[in-house]
């Protein structure tokens, strides 16, 4: 497998070099968090003349240092390790390993020019409230799986046999080092049931296993639906599956979004202003984790390129919500229609459609309508599927391929 450069987490990295708090690089399972920083950035300090013997890198979880899981001991091995006045870098892998690990870093951040970096890959670690057990002295950098401009330029491949494949296996790193399909199938298959739902079922004390394994299945199911745990309630109880409350399916969303495998998308009132919590949308963090859950069954591509969408917009660093508007109908009244992502970052907004194709102009008409009512300045997109170059019509409205917003990442500016 090609060396993957990840250069915008190693660019966050760099910008965070120095600023007297814990980095702490978060993210699902197996997204390539280690190699991040244990390769990758330990590279760039190694390339800028930082001496190999002041990057202080413990793996906890190799057998050979079990002895530096104990807080006292690993805390005596690094300070013996610093022997001058001169910058440090500590980078723990898996420091969850450590009992009591807030304890120490937050020791290491009142020693001297040392900077501390740490990765964690078990459930507990990868709760979305992670910064929380460092008193305000974290700085969390999210790592997302391959995003498909990364994915492409690994594999090098045509762009629609590379883009046929992430839709199917995803963006997981290890997935490329996989010799043929079937071995992809198999690790993904693995990955999910014995790492990814374990850890959270083991770590929740969840004892109706069969229950969240069936909402795991729903929610795999109908990314890009709007729903809630009321409707979803409401589903077990009409499809005589295994009956979960409403209470019980708020919690299990609630472990499946802190561990990363999925995130939701709320409803947002574009005209006013506000969210709306009746109904959100559910994507998955990796497609090819999705498709697995599924047996590799449904590919329906309308839906899979709206996760990829989304998934794009959030590792470019945009919240992203569901837009909401109202238009008038021809026979008095309002009827609310649905702007798929509303993405912003900062004074920054976007609104953009995801269209697989637009055979007609009915179809464009329909799917260009919720823009056309929403009646600001900002800029408003959409992506239909395949290869087309950005045009942009008599209302300023921007149609791009699909293979143009994501392998150029300034797509959301042309």
């Amino acid at each position: 497998m090609n060396v993957i450069p990840r250069d915008a987490y190693v660019r966050r990295l760099i910008d965070r070099k120095h600023n007297g708090l814990v980095k702490i690089v978060t993210g699902i399972r197996r997204c390539g968090k280690s190699y991040l920083l244990f390769t990758l950035f330990k590279q760039h300090l190694l390339d800028t003349g930082v001496p190999e013997d002041h990057i202080i890198g413990i793996a906890l979880d190799d057998r050979a240092n079990r002895e530096l899981r104990d807080p006292d001991v690993c805390d005596r091995y690094v300070r013996s390790r610093m022997i001058d006045d001169g910058q440090y870098y500590v980078m723990l892998d898996e420091v969850q390993y450590i009992a009591g690990f807030e304890d120490v870093l937050n020791g290491f951040l009142h020693l001297p020019h040392v900077d501390v970096y740490v990765t964690g890959s078990n459930s507990r670690f990868l709760s979305s409230d992670i910064i929380t057990e460092f008193r305000g002295r974290g700085d969390q950098i999210r790592v997302h799986p391959l995003s498909f401009a990364e994915y492409h330029d690994a594999v090098d491949g045509d762009w629609e046999d590379d883009w046929n494949d992430y839709s199917t296996f995803g963006g997981l790193p290890l997935v490329l080092a996989q010799p043929d399909e079937q071995s992809k199938i198999a690790y993904l298959s693995r990955l999910l049931d014995e790492i990814y739902l374990r850890d959270i079922i083991e770590r929740n004390g969840i004892r109706n296993e069969a229950g969240f394994s069936e909402l795991v299945d729903v929610i795999a199911s109908a990314i890009g639906s709007l729903t809630n745990p009321g409707r979803l309630a409401n589903t077990f109880a009409s499809a005589g599956r295994l009956k979960l409350s409403q209470p019980t399916i708020i919690k299990y969303l609630g472990y499946l979004e802190e561990a990363f495998l999925v995130e939701r998308a709320s409803r947002y009132d574009i005209k006013g202003r506000r969210h709306i919590g009746a109904l959100s949308k559910y994507y998955f963090e990796d497609i090819g984790l999705r498709n697995a859950r599924l047996n590799f069954r449904q590919q329906e591509e309308t839906h899979i390129m709206e996760n990829a969408i989304y998934n794009e917009l959030r590792l470019r660093g945009y919240a992203v919500d569901v837009g909401i508007v109202d238009i008038p109908q021809a026979g008095g009244g309002y009827k609310n229609v649905e702007v798929d992502f509303v993405a912003n970052l900062g004074s920054k907004r976007y609104y953009v459609q995801s269209a697989f194709a637009l055979p007609d102009a009915d179809k464009r008409a329909q799917e260009v309508r919720p823009l056309l009512g929403i009646g600001d300045s900002f800029k408003k997109i959409v992506v239909v599927g395949g290869n087309k170059r950005p045009s942009r019509d008599e209302h300023g409205i921007v149609t791009m391929g699909l293979k143009q917003f994501l392998l150029n990442s300034d797509s959301l500016d042309l």
